[in-house]
């Protein structure tokens, strides 16, 4: 597998992303490109093992993987992120920078993100692959933008929202919210996680993307956008899938699943082991579903 660490330019924004490839030559293949999840300490190193685990097969399918502004190596301005800032991002990135359709393989929450890229850029995304995506209640139940806006003044930005996140990134923290809200199993919360959580956090400006997915800033009724949504999608849950929240005491792996192929026009869907982060603790599984629906793109 070759890999190359790239930065490009974006509203005046230094901007990270790898390239990975297995040939030299890939200009007549569909391309990956991967959106990782927003939470302290996560950038496009979420994705790792997957791509790894990709290339490990052979495959001549190139991925990219950038970090979202806010993130990993990407530049942190203090500013509250909306999902139209991302697919912004992501447009240009994909535009200037891939320069051909592509595969979008999007974890959990940043389906907003894929959704606003979508409207923006349809003919640029050929498939999308969406792992673990929220709760169909989640995603179709707008939250109060007054109330966005004076939870981040009053609090995440502000120097209680500075001490929290310290709190937050502590190793400990991180082991238990991450055994109780995202791995199916305790043992696979391991140092390989945890060290790259620890290392993802070490920049303090870091915290203004997770703030603002905290305080919800991605939230709003998309289930018109969703239905229209044209482009082949794959839906992929955890046999142990829930949510972070009370919608997860609601909606079963198999209803949630259901609910999104009932409005996907162009749907498919499946549940392999695991529960929350799909690429990470089920990798080779996770390779399999998303290699057999790119196979089925070509």
């Amino acid at each position: 597998m070759k890999t190359i660490i790239n930065t490009y330019y974006w509203n005046n924004y230094r901007c990270s992303y790898t390239y990975n490839t297995n040939e030299i030559l890939t200009d007549e293949r569909v391309a990956l490109v991967l959106l990782h999840p927003i939470g302290v300490g996560l950038s496009g190193v979420f994705w790792h093992r997957f791509i790894h685990a990709w290339f490990n097969r052979g495959l001549p399918y190139p991925i990219y993987n950038p970090d979202l502004l806010g993130c990993g190596l990407s530049d942190m301005p203090p500013l509250a992120y909306y999902p139209e800032d991302w697919a912004a991002q992501l447009k240009d990135f994909i535009e200037n920078n891939v320069k051909k359709p592509v595969v979008l393989v999007v974890q959990g929450a940043l389906f907003p993100v894929a959704i606003k890229l979508l409207q923006n850029s349809p003919n640029w995304i050929k498939g999308v692959v969406l792992s673990g995506p929220p709760a169909w209640r989640t995603m179709t139940e707008a939250s109060n933008p007054l109330q966005q806006k004076l939870v981040w003044n009053l609090f995440f930005n502000s120097l209680a929202g500075k001490a929290f996140y310290q709190y937050a990134r502590r190793r400990e923290f991180l082991k238990s919210f991450s055994t109780r809200q995202l791995f199916a199993k305790a043992e696979d919360v391991d140092n390989e996680w945890l060290d790259f959580l620890e290392k993802g956090a070490m920049n303090i400006n870091s915290r203004y993307a997770v703030f603002s997915f905290l305080a919800g800033f991605w939230r709003e009724n998309y289930g018109e956008a969703i239905t229209s949504i044209s482009q082949p999608t794959l839906v992929v849950f955890g046999e142990q899938a829930s949510s972070i929240g009370r919608e997860g005491k609601i909606e079963s792996p198999d209803e949630r699943l259901e609910n999104y192929l009932q409005h996907l026009s162009n749907g498919q869907g499946v549940k392999i082991s695991g529960r929350n982060v799909l690429p990470y603790e089920s990798t080779e599984e996770f390779v399999t579903v998303v290699e057999n629906f790119v196979k089925s793109l070509s």
